[in-house]
């Protein structure tokens, strides 16, 4: 019997179908307030030939509004995991990876928004660059991109290459790809919200990670209502990790004076 650990009930669920397709990676699916368009994702990646076990969904305290819609996904087999109260999409991530290497051990894990950015048919590209030792990223073309999201997604490039040196092209999407041997320590990486998205990518590059790119449709549907991505409290908290990261690097290559 599995323990949930604490912060979130763990759901029964179904191994039986999961168990036929060990090939696939685990997808994990952070959600608050979930609407129609996770049960639209989830039943398209079982069509792909995902296993219900290994989709992990995290409702990230939506409360009891969230109830039946979070139980049709348990009878199709999939896990849900349930914060008590909103902790931020970087707390609901890492419970995700937390139950993945625990219940699927040595297996890669592909973050995805369930929000109706990502399709099942990219989630399965990006799953066909597993097993390689690298982050991949789905990144979206910006032309593609409504204003606002196109100009923050511009300048978040340009400071992260002013950074780090490395040019990532779409540094805030939300469909990723970890490879297994990383998940323990992604657990570790600092952040709570959205910002902890931006101190993985960080984090990659320090340690020399290989960064992958798959390029994916930019889809939005209802302007992006469904993002919870706020216009400056979210903004300030994924650029700080990039100043400190930049404060932090210079320091580092300033030679010592000499005596």
């Amino acid at each position: 019997m599995t323990v949930a650990p604490a912060g979130y009930e763990a759901a029964d669920r179904m191994s039986t179908l999961g168990d036929r397709v060990e090939e696939k990676p685990v997808v994990l699916l952070p959600v608050f307030r979930p609407q129609p368009s996770l049960h639209d994702l989830v039943t398209a990646l079982l069509a792909e030939g995902f296993a219900p076990a290994r989709i992990v969904v995290v409702d990230d305290g939506s409360g009891p509004d969230a109830d039946t819609a979070l139980g049709v996904l348990r009878r199709l087999g999939c896990a849900v995991l349930r914060h008590q109260v909103n902790q931020g999409k970087g707390v609901a991530i890492k419970t995700g990876l937390g139950y993945a290497v625990t219940e699927h051990p040595g297996t890669d894990v592909i973050c995805a928004d369930p929000d109706g950015q990502h399709h099942a048919g990219d989630i399965g590209r990006i799953a066909a660059r597993t097993g390689r030792g690298a982050v991949v990223l789905g990144v979206r073309s910006f032309e593609d991109m409504p204003p606002r999201s196109r100009f923050g997604n511009t300048l978040t490039r340009a400071l992260f290459r002013a950074a780090t040196g490395h040019d990532v092209s779409d540094t805030q999407t939300g469909l990723r790809a970890f490879p297994a041997d990383s998940i323990e320590h992604l657990r570790t990486i600092p952040g709570e919200r959205f910002e902890y998205e931006m101190n993985v990518l960080l984090d990659a590059v320090g340690r020399g990670r290989p960064i992958e790119e798959v390029t994916i449709p930019a889809t939005y549907l209802d302007g992006n209502a469904g993002s919870h991505f706020g216009s400056l409290t979210d903004s300030i908290r994924v650029y700080r990790p990039l100043l400190q990261y930049a404060t932090t690097s210079r320091l580092r290559s300033t030679p010592a004076p000499r005596p």
